[in-house]
């Protein structure tokens, strides 16, 4: 186990980034500095086997989660006593396939307070090229980028400024041993299982190799427990010394460690120089992976890196802390969410609009003493308002149900899965009936803060997409301000007649009292707006 001794603390924020992965628990302790410089100031790693005996019946085992749950208030306690304010904390595979995950989550927030975003397989997939492109040189050369966790292989395509292709496949080292290994079994492995195991491998990946082989691909680079391990031990056979950062695993070498591997029994295996005995009885199944990708790729050598998707949060934490309108326009939640647009169709014109007006009424909303505005909560929203509509793609009726299903099926990138539900549920509330825990179970789902995030947003985007109903960008500008006793002013600048918008808004009167405890009253500051039709009587 870690210690929790204290580090020296130096000038500088603490930040922790741990990785709750189907094998291990990774913590990855850091100083930022104020220049953006970061030191690494711990990297520990504790095995735990969270996935074990999970994916045939899709149930994380009460042992494993303790074992999880233990190593993670170890590492939360040692970060808190080096000085760490965050714990960014993510989990993968095992949990987010896990029927039970959400009982783990409590118990993480529970016994370790830490608050856990499990993220989608494509969104590990690009933090672990962050993570480990970010150790790389790439240049303007083509890599391949392959992870074998415990339950999934992250298989990336990319160079240095961004990448191609992502995906995720459900193959892990500890998901094959399950499917193909009883428990008790510890023998050799023949060559005819193997076989099997590898045909399962490519039968899964078919699509996959597919995509990735009409690629010119410079060379590969392979990161994980596993393909680090069988490179130490080809390292062992083949040159009688440790491992160096410049080695590269030969896939002709990586045959000839696998044959040697299935012909001794477990116990043996757990001696053979390089290995690290606690892989010894999954390793097997992690070989088989590897080889068959490399061989139906046509990949004669893999480069090895130790970086993963702990160094690929802290990318990731690091860009977004960078306060620039450049890397705010290029972000990847930016990106994805744009494309998620223009790919259903969008009225990019009007969704813009909806966001712009959505940001007016949130920032006017805070200074009011409405809500405490968050910045977290203000980026959601505008990207919750540029997507609200995509579900016109499959029809208008009911579209703001076709939103909900498009977003939370999409793998918007840069997001969890907390997030994704939010904006999703966001747009599903944006028309007809506003959010009830009874009536909703979507709804009920989320926690208390997420919603009333989503009861926010749902409102403000209603009245936004009110204030545009023509698409003509009629209402230019809309604020909230206080108004007389108990009153909130919707105080709003157009261009000629907004009378249709004026009116549109005005019946979610109730809604705005309900959500604020304020009644809303309209004020038209538009030029040449003549007058509007008075609120609703309550």
């Amino acid at each position: 186990m870690p210690s929790s001794k204290p580090i020296k603390k130096v000038e500088g924020r603490v930040v922790a980034f741990i990785d709750i992965g189907t094998n291990s628990l990774r913590l990855l302790l850091v100083r930022i500095n104020p220049n953006q410089s970061y030191t690494v100031l711990s990297d520990q790693k504790e095995v735990v086997r969270l996935g074990e005996g999970e994916f045939v019946e899709q149930h994380l085992q009460p042992e494993a989660m303790q074992r999880a749950v233990l190593v993670a208030q170890r590492f939360a306690a040692m970060a808190r006593q080096n000085g760490a304010k965050e714990i960014i904390t993510v989990a993968t595979s095992a949990t987010r396939e896990a029927e039970n995950r959400d009982e783990f989550l409590r118990r993480l927030k529970r016994e370790a307070q830490l608050d856990v975003r499990v993220v989608s397989g494509r969104e590990e997939a690009r933090l672990i090229y962050l993570g480990v492109s970010s150790g790389v040189h790439l240049g303007e050369k083509k890599a391949l980028f392959i992870d074998i966790g415990g339950g999934s292989t992250e298989v990336i395509l990319g160079d240095q400024q961004g990448y191609d292709y992502l995906d995720s496949l459900k193959l892990g080292a500890i998901r094959l041993t399950s499917l193909f290994f009883l428990p008790e079994e510890s023998g050799p492995v023949t060559a005819e299982r193997y076989a099997v195991i590898q045909q399962y491998v490519r039968n899964t990946a078919v699509r996959t190799i597919q995509a990735v082989s009409q690629h010119s691909l410079d060379f590969a680079v392979g990161s994980s427990g596993t393909i680090e391990n069988l490179a130490d031990i080809a390292v062992q056979k083949f040159h009688k010394r440790r491992r160096q950062r410049e080695d590269v695993l030969q896939y002709t070498q990586l045959r000839q460690v696998i044959e040697m591997l299935c012909e001794l029994p477990l116990e043996e295996r757990r001696h053979v120089p390089g290995i690290n005995p606690s892989r010894a009885d999954i390793i097997i199944a992690g070989s088989a992976i590897i080889e068959t990708l490399l061989h139906d790729l046509d990949v004669k050598e893999l480069r090895i890196s130790d970086r993963g998707l702990r160094d690929g949060l802290l990318v990731d934490y690091l860009s977004a802390d960078a306060s620039t309108a450049a890397l705010q326009k290029t972000s990847v939640r930016r990106r994805s969410v744009m494309h998620l647009g223009r790919t259903c169709n969008f009225d990019e014109a009007h969704a813009s609009h909806v966001a712009q007006l959505a940001l007016e009424l949130y920032d006017s909303a805070g200074g009011a003493g409405l809500h405490n505005s968050d910045d977290w909560e203000r980026e959601l929203l505008e990207y919750s308002a540029l997507i609200h509509d995509v579900g016109m793609f499959l029809a208008y009726s009911n579209h703001q149900e076709h939103s909900y299903y498009l977003i939370r099926n999409a793998d918007l990138l840069g997001f969890d899965q907390r997030e994704i539900a939010i904006m999703a549920s966001a747009a599903l509330f944006h028309r007809k009936a506003m959010p009830n825990r009874k009536k909703h179970p979507e709804f009920a789902a989320l926690d208390r803060r997420a919603q009333r995030v989503v009861e926010l947003f749902a409102l403000l985007l209603r009245i936004a997409e009110s204030l545009d109903r023509s698409h003509t960008s009629a209402v230019q500008n809309a604020l909230l301000r206080p108004g007389k006793d108990n009153e909130i002013v919707l105080e709003i600048r157009g261009k000629g007649d907004c009378q249709l918008e004026i009116w549109g808004v005005q019946t979610h009167a109730e809604d705005f009292e309900e959500v604020f405890g304020h009644k809303m009253v309209v004020e038209n500051l538009s030029e040449n707006g003549g007058p509007h039709p008075p609120n609703p009587s309550p």
